[in-house]
């Protein structure tokens, strides 16, 4: 089913110089008052484009107008994949939304071919016509996951996610061995997210963080340590 969620103010934080646990105590020590909710887990991402990059190139350059496409789902990366979701992550300006759509499962592994995922999965999930002819100009261009922990504020309306253990791998239309790969332990990622109503309160909250605002994209960090462009 088609899931329109509202536009989002997000900023994000590159974080390099700091410990995990650091980085979470400065979290809670908020004046926001942030606490932990759900539970830490894997997320998994098959990320999509064009044959000449353009969502990669968008994103590098910071083009207003972009969207990201992508296949996620949650806990083991490999194997069979039962609640997948199709992801269009659109950018417009400083705030952003999502479209979402259940897919039925599939078997992720060295066995994946991106034309059976489209007659099997996709044509098979209730998709509206406009995402099928998006598929059929694009193709699997990267395969990545992280640990994922998430903390919201006393009043409800900001969300942090903070993210760790970033995998990257290789991913084509067919013959994966996925052993083309790289890992960054050093790496954090820190999101805010709220309503695009509250970006004045996002503000006064990130006053309190040691770290710098940075544009990182986890699709465009991946194709560049696998030189994949």
């Amino acid at each position: 089913m088609d899931n329109q969620e509202e536009f989002r103010y997000e900023k994000k934080f590159k974080i390099l110089q700091l410990e995990h646990y650091e980085i979470e105590n400065l979290i809670k020590q908020n004046p926001a008052i942030f606490s932990e909710i759900f539970y830490e887990r894997q997320v998994n991402n098959i990320y999509f484009d064009s044959l000449n990059f353009k969502n990669y190139y968008d994103n590098l350059s910071g083009n207003a107008q972009r969207i990201k496409i992508r296949i996620r789902w949650y806990g083991k990366m490999f194997g069979l994949v039962e609640k997948p979701v199709l992801e269009l992550k659109i950018k417009s300006g400083f705030v952003g939304k999502k479209k979402s759509f259940k897919l039925k499962p599939f078997i992720l592994n060295k066995t994946f071919d991106f034309d059976n995922l489209r007659k099997n999965v996709l044509k098979n999930s209730n998709l509206p016509m406009r995402i099928l002819e998006l598929f059929n100009l694009s193709k699997p261009i990267l395969l990545n996951a992280y640990k994922r922990k998430y903390f919201i504020s006393a009043n409800r309306k900001i969300r942090i996610t903070l993210d760790k253990d970033l995998e990257f791998f290789r991913i084509k239309e067919k013959n994966n061995l996925f052993i083309d790969k790289t890992f960054d332990k050093d790496l954090r990622i820190l999101e805010i997210k709220s309503s695009a109503k509250y970006e004045d309160e996002i503000s006064k909250i990130t006053q309190y963080f040691p770290f710098r605002i940075a544009a990182i994209s986890k699709y465009v960090y991946g194709i560049n340590f696998l030189e994949l462009s």
